[in-house]
């Protein structure tokens, strides 16, 4: 069996595997680089994974580094079915048509500019029409259920823990006469945390591909990350300042509302404006709430029906450009929740814009942000900074708040690694991390189980 990365290697964004038997192709995951437009040159569909003779897809889960290739896949004559779980594909259906969204407004204003130079107009990667094309191809599939998805080649999708539907992908093929069993993680979520379920753990492989975003280092506890984020909109409520937070639309911003709840309801904090000033995560809260059978237990009262808003009373919904727009004249305290998460696209923009200059503000970083992205170069200290040709200088105070981090940590990774790294019998191949994280994890994983990982580079070959 082969197996090419086409993305995700010594890097985190752009998950894509091209697997091959003597009878069939398939991917794992498609998604979009992110980040710098050195990665963003590499969104197209490789020749040599033939779009046309691809059987199958499978989706670990849907956020856009994962599923965003999709339209260009199908424009490339890809014609099989998509697999995923339920919530999945809800969650990749928001992202794509969010995305097809974003990129019509960025060219039309990349073709304005364009036209006053005298240059060609140049098109979207892809447009919503594109995406329509995708959805017809999803195929969902349960938890814990082994499902043929092309000859001589089963998949079953276990929890990965790390948003609503994740999944990681149990892939069996016969291959020469034997059959070989990948695991290929997905994005692997922490044990313990309010919302998604723990990530299920694996028993036997002869491969597994696993992520490392966070291979280096282990988040604070999350009770210790609840009490910072309590502590600090408390000290920004009594400077009576806006706090921003960049926020991913799908598994963060239910993270936060949800904790928003518990300090009001435990009387830690009194009730205060929140802003959820994106639509697309307000989609996405509704789809949480439709599938609260995925969500972990504890939490499924406060996100069935509409109870969000009748726990948090003090929630508006920002569904406008122009309520949005007022939100610049709205007085502190209040909080405002906009995406994108890495600072590099939407509303989000607009209030850093305004805000950033203001010492009262806080701004909180509560996911993970790419090299090169907004959203780094803030927490990096970069000052004064250019948001959408305008110089502002940042005098707002900037805070990484970690343990909210959908990912796992590295103490995470290793559990969730442990019965097959033991066995020492499975390659284990990691993927899915900047170069000093995967290395860090490569180190780890000696040290501890005695085992040799490889880190390949993106379109390497693996024969398993």
């Amino acid at each position: 069996m082969l197996v090419t990365l086409h993305g995700a290697a010594n890097e985190v964004t752009g998950s894509c595997y091209l697997v091959e038997t003597g009878n069939c192709r398939v991917l794992i995951d498609c998604g979009l680089f992110q980040g710098s437009k050195h990665l963003e040159r590499l969104n197209f569909i490789p020749a040599s994974i033939n779009a046309k003779k691809i059987d199958a897809v499978v989706l670990t889960h849907g956020h856009l580094d994962h599923c965003g290739r999709l339209p260009l896949l199908v424009k490339a004559g890809f014609k099989g079915r998509i697999y995923g779980t339920d919530g999945t594909l809800d969650i990749a259906r928001l992202i794509l048509m969010d995305a097809a969204k974003v990129q019509a407004d960025d060219t039309d204003r990349e073709n304005r500019k364009r036209v006053k130079a005298g240059q060609k107009p140049v098109k979207p990667l892809f447009t919503a029409a594109d995406s329509e094309r995708v959805f017809k191809l999803f195929h969902p599939l349960p938890y814990n259920k082994w499902i043929s998805i092309a000859e001589h080649l089963k998949i079953d999708l276990i929890e990965a823990g790390h948003i609503l539907g994740s999944s990681s992908v149990i892939l069996v093929g016969d291959h020469n006469g034997g059959k070989r069993r990948l695991v290929f993680s997905g994005d692997l979520g922490q044990w313990n945390i309010p919302i998604n379920r723990d990530p299920a753990l694996l028993d036997t492989a002869d491969a597994v591909f696993m992520e490392s975003t966070y291979g280096g280092r282990n988040h604070p506890t999350y009770c210790d990350t609840v009490k910072e984020l309590t502590d600090l909109i408390k000290e920004a409520v009594g400077k009576r300042g806006k706090i921003l937070i960049p926020t991913f639309a799908v598994g963060r911003t239910q993270q936060l509302l949800y904790h928003l709840h518990e300090m009001f309801r435990l009387g830690e904090i009194k009730p205060f404006p929140i802003y959820l000033d994106s639509p697309m995560a307000t989609a996405a809260t509704e789809i949480y709430s439709r599938h609260t059978e995925l969500l972990d237990p504890d939490v499924r009262d406060f996100f069935v029906g509409n109870n969000i808003y009748a726990s948090l009373p003090s929630l508006k919904i920002c569904t406008t450009a122009l309520e949005s727009q007022a939100l610049n004249d709205v007085e502190g305290p209040c909080l405002i929740m906009a995406g994108a998460g890495m600072c590099d696209a939407g509303r989000i923009l607009h209030h850093l814009r305004h805000n950033l200059s203001f010492p009262n503000t806080l701004v909180l970083i509560v996911g993970y942000q790419a090299r090169e992205s907004f959203g780094r170069q803030l927490l990096d200290g970069v000052n004064p900074v250019k948001i959408m040709g305008q110089t502002v200088f940042v005098r707002a105070k900037i805070v990484s708040v970690e343990g909210f981090s959908a990912h796992a940590g590295q103490s995470d990774l290793l559990r969730w690694i442990e019965p097959v790294a033991r066995l020492k019998r499975a390659r284990l191949i990691l993927t899915h991390g900047e170069p000093h994280q995967l290395n860090e994890l490569k180190y780890k994983l000696q040290d501890e189980f005695g085992v040799s990982p490889e880190i390949p580079s993106i379109g390497d070959t693996l024969e398993i």
